[in-house]
């Protein structure tokens, strides 16, 4: 007995120095390894990490993650690779490394096999030309051979723990938003290794994703319990164990995922067998899930789904897509329902070869419920293809809204009424072979009654027949009847009559009349980003035939009444702010729709339109119609700036390639966007234009907007003080670009109020401010402008003359070195009175034709070529007395600033053009000095270049023309 308890006290007492020892260690070790650690640390971020790294602390600790010793980076922040260097791709209360102890104790070498991040938000980001802001890890360069005996820091990860995390990331290329937060994450497994097992357990709180504006998932929980199979030779990814469970929806999935040289091959198949309906609703937007709290779901469901095959974009493959969902003994009721919906059944199945559109099949084999006897509803629907798609459908169905209301316990909407249906329909489907399948059918509503908590009164005594024949399955045996469609809506009653036959040259009556409250309709539906105001008044009747337009016959056309608008307010998908429409009287006659009173407003600028629309009726039948018209148009204000599409306003519902363009370019304006659909004359009278700080008063002159492009024909304005007759076409390319052409004459402008007013001027001719007095200008140009409305000076191409018919030169450089050198001070202030200088255009260069002045008895001539950053290749000719038959060449270089002379020499030195890239808006190269080469090859290149120069200036005639 005294033995044992000798052995006990002795065990005790060296598992006691054990851990004492340990303990010991761990405090000792941090501090004996703390600059080596600390070092190899910095080392090596700077050695693999593009981006900046920026962190407060660094702590060597077995306590925070124990029992692994850790170098702990508290507040990290790394930012993003270019061009996204300003921007946080990664923030983190603590980055942590586990260091291998055995390693460091006997090697010295810091090998990391352990990370841990906690409390990060990583923003992961691409933009629309495809750049990404995390290629920020610098691979090491191979070393042949490999070098065995180097140390410092590697890393060989066995396990990866991520604590409350934000992730968000933003595909603009493809679409995808990802946004997850309270993401929870443990991998592990030999992450060095080539072939290993990851073994992964992820949880998310509140998971968002959005395809396309769609969100296909908000505010969802996700765990996902993973076993993969990684083999990094051959970037293979075997689905061993994967079970993923979405709220409350369980799926399972197997397979495998190769990588491969330009794309990937998959084969994926996933599976939520044996679940209830509710587990399926429970994925569901979250705006549904407090309606299923309080309703009774019962029933059945499964749901499949598999992908498989390559995915290559250069190769221009794609995977195939299969699902299939099934519902059965579906039932559905709340507490208040006189009977509930019951033998819900839903079979649907989804074929997507090549997840191509054209060969997309839905088969809806089964839609079925049943509300009582008397009420059931029976759907079956089949399709195939898209822009030609085989339809086999049939549609029957009794349903009192009321008794549907209530079964499903709907909250935010009251509907009532008698609804009957009963369509059938075969045939093929398209709308450029003007073929539509075989129909018989008709839609029937009594008494129906419309109310959301949204607005206090409901719309009520909705009566609705409609009926569909198509005999022989093309457009022209098609014809859809509307007789009546009625309704009341705050005490104003609207009915619609239509009769439309032969829709391969549509044959339409319809009547309508009424008094509508746009704005509280609006509220009544209460949808989110828009925000419509207003009263619309109709008494309309329209009797035509679509051809009797289009061919001239308006005689046969019957088309009057009247349209009534009142403080309309409404917005465009491209434009920052909403249109105000104080005012709009329309009138019907035949083929025309009369402006009688139109008066709007856009910010600061107004409108006031005065003509008529042509061929309205066509415009809406048609699927890609043209809007024809001819106003005259009168604004006491236009502000150009406010149209230009990345400009702050109330807008919200923005187009998604101005959202994105906006995201990347906060700080753009954009370029103004032009209606593409339409083709309208205007006659323009506005009292004053405003762009970018420029004031243009009295503009008059006829405008039209065509296709995308705006023209400007005979037009006429008054600007610093001269007034100033243009041409011009204007048309956007994208959010952020726009092209142009513009020809103008100017008479009698003062050149110093222009160079201080206009930076077009400074930026283009610069030495105008050593000019002053009065000049007249004959220019034409054409070019592309950037994302915040300034010319691309590179860009620009064309030429004309400019006439100095009273002005006074004094103190520029080349010229007064060449009077400093000649012993002629006349030179600084020479006569230039009533000369013409033609110059031509192209590649940031401006080639200036001879011209000949006088500076006391001397003749001289300039000719030659400068750049628009001041690089100079010109040529004077000294004209000696008498008459200046005699001339001395001086080659001029340098720059405008610090020009350089060479006497008795016609052989400057040229100047290499810039190059513009027109497809993507951008400046490959920018001008620079030449090599020297041989006088005559440099002539040669010079007038090439001239002629070039010359050929754009016709160019820009031909493009404003156009019209």
């Amino acid at each position: 007995m005294e033995k044992i308890k000798k052995l006990v006290l002795k065990s005790l007492k060296w598992a006691g120095i054990l851990v004492a020892s340990i303990l010991f260690l761990m405090f000792i070790i941090p501090l004996l390894f703390p600059g080596t650690i600390s070092e190899q640390v910095k080392i090596f971020a700077n050695k693999r990490l593009a981006g900046k790294l920026d962190y407060k602390k660094v702590h060597l600790t077995f306590f925070r993650h124990f029992p692994s010793l850790t170098v702990s980076v508290d507040d990290l922040i790394l930012k993003g690779s270019a061009p996204f260097q300003q921007d946080t791709l990664l923030s983190a209360k603590e980055v942590a490394a586990g260091i291998n102890l055995k390693d460091l104790i006997f090697d010295s070498e810091v090998k990391i096999d352990e990370i841990y991040v906690t409390d990060a938000f990583a923003n992961v980001y691409v933009n629309s030309k495809g750049q990404a802001n995390y290629n920020v890890y610098v691979s090491s360069p191979s070393k042949s051979p490999k070098d065995t005996t180097e140390k410092g820091t590697s890393i060989q990860l066995d396990l990866i723990k991520f604590r409350n995390w934000h992730i968000k990331y933003n595909d603009h290329p493809a679409k995808i938003l990802v946004d997850a937060k309270g993401l929870n994450y443990t991998g592990q497994g030999g992450l060095s290794k080539d072939i290993f097992d990851l073994e992964t357990d992820l949880n998310i709180d509140q998971l968002d994703f959005n395809l396309n504006r769609i969100y296909y998932a908000r505010q969802k929980s996700l765990h996902a319990d993973l076993i993969t199979r990684i083999n990094t030779n051959a970037l293979t990814f075997v689905l061993k164990k994967n079970e993923l469970r979405i709220n409350d929806l369980p799926l399972k999935f197997t397979g495998s995922v190769s990588i491969l040289k330009d794309g990937y091959d998959l084969d994926i198949k996933a599976a939520s067998e044996k679940t209830t309906i509710r587990d399926m609703i429970s994925v569901l937007p979250p705006q549904y899930l407090d309606w299923a709290k309080d309703t009774k779901v019962e029933g059945k469901s499964d749901l499949f789904f598999s992908l498989k095959g390559k995915f290559s974009e250069l190769r221009n493959l794609k995977p195939d897509f299969k699902a299939r969902l099934l519902v059965s003994d579906g039932i559905i009721s709340n507490a208040k329902a006189p009977v509930p919906m019951n033998n819900l059944n839903v079979n649907l199945n989804i074929d997507f070869p090549s997840l191509d559109t054209e060969k997309l099949g839905l088969d809806l084999k089964t839609l079925s419920f049943d509300l009582g006897q008397k009420n059931n509803f029976r759907a079956v629907v089949k399709t195939r293809g898209l822009s030609e798609m085989n339809v086999s459908a049939s549609i029957k169905g009794a349903v009192n809204l009321q008794t549907l209301d209530e079964a499903l316990g709907l909250k935010d909407l009251e509907i009532r009424g008698l609804m009957n249906a009963d369509v059938k329909s075969n045939g093929i489907f398209s709308m450029d072979k003007k073929l539509f399948p075989k129909t018989n059918g008709y839609i029937n509503l009594k008494d129906g009654w419309l109310k959301t908590t949204a607005y206090p009164n409901p719309i009520q005594h909705i009566n609705l027949t409609a009926n569909i024949k198509n005999t022989d399955g093309t457009f022209s045996s098609l014809g859809v009847n509307i007789a009546p469609f009625k309704f009341d809506f705050e005490g104003n009653p609207v009915f619609v009559n239509a009769d439309l036959q032969n829709f391969e040259d549509l044959l339409y009556k319809v009547r309508a009349k009424g008094v509508l409250n746009v704005g509280k309709i609006y509220q009544v539906f209460a949808r989110k980003g828009l925000d419509v105001s207003g009263l619309v008044k109709a008494d309309l009747s329209l009797n035509g035939r679509q051809s009797y337009a289009t061919t001239g016959q308006y005689n046969k056309l019957d088309n009057k009444g009247t349209l009534i608008l009142k403080n309309i307010k409404a917005n465009t998908a491209y434009l920052p702010k909403p249109f105000y429409l104080k005012e709009g009287n329309f009138e019907f006659e035949n083929e025309k729709m009369w402006f009688r009173k139109f008066y709007a407003t856009y910010g600061k600028s107004d409108f006031s339109l005065n003509g008529y629309l042509l061929n309205t009726i066509n415009y809406f039948i048609e699927r890609k119609g043209t809007l024809h018209g001819n106003f005259a148009l009168h604004s006491n204000y236009i502000l150009v700036d406010e149209f230009m599409a990345l400009k702050s306003g109330e807008n919200e519902d923005k187009s998604l390639a101005i959202e994105y363009a906006k995201a990347e370019n906060p700080k753009s304006s954009g370029v103004v966007i032009v209606p593409k659909n339409l083709d309208v004359s205007l006659e323009v009278n506005a009292k004053r234009v405003g762009f970018k700080g420029l004031d243009i008063n009295q503009l008059q002159g006829m405008a039209a907007v065509k296709s995308g492009q705006i023209y400007l024909k005979n037009t006429s304005f008054d600007i610093i003080g001269s007034r100033m007759n243009i041409d011009a076409r204007y048309q956007d390319e994208s959010p952020l670009t726009a092209n142009f052409d513009v020809a103008f004459k100017v008479k009698d402008f003062n050149v110093q109020r222009a160079y201080k007013e206009i930076d077009m001027v400074r930026e283009m001719a610069t030495s105008a401010k050593n000019v002053s007095g009065i000049v007249s200008l004959d220019y034409k140009l054409k070019g592309d402008f950037d994302q915040n409305m300034n010319p691309i000076y590179p860009s620009l191409e064309g030429g004309g003359v400019v006439n100095l018919r009273d002005v006074a030169v004094k103190n520029l450089k080349m010229l007064s070195v060449i009077g400093d050198n000649v012993g002629a001070d006349a030179f600084n202030n020479p006569d230039m009175k009533g000369v013409n200088i033609e110059t031509h255009i192209k590649n940031n260069l401006i080639h200036i034709n001879e011209f000949k002045f006088k500076v006391s008895v001397l003749r001289p001539s300039i000719s030659g070529t400068t750049s628009f950053n001041g690089l100079l290749d010109i040529l004077v000719k000294v004209g000696l007395p008498p008459a200046g038959w005699i001339g001395v060449p001086v080659a001029v270089t340098g720059t405008s600033d610090k020009p350089k002379i060479k006497f008795f020499s016609r052989t400057g030195q040229g100047i290499l053009t810039a190059l513009y890239n027109r497809k993507i808006n951008k400046v490959i190269r920018e001008e620079r000095r030449d090599v020297k080469k041989p006088g005559g090859e440099q002539r040669k290149e010079k007038k090439n270049q001239e002629k070039r120069a010359e050929n754009a200036e016709k160019q820009i005639d031909k493009n404003v023309k156009k019209t």
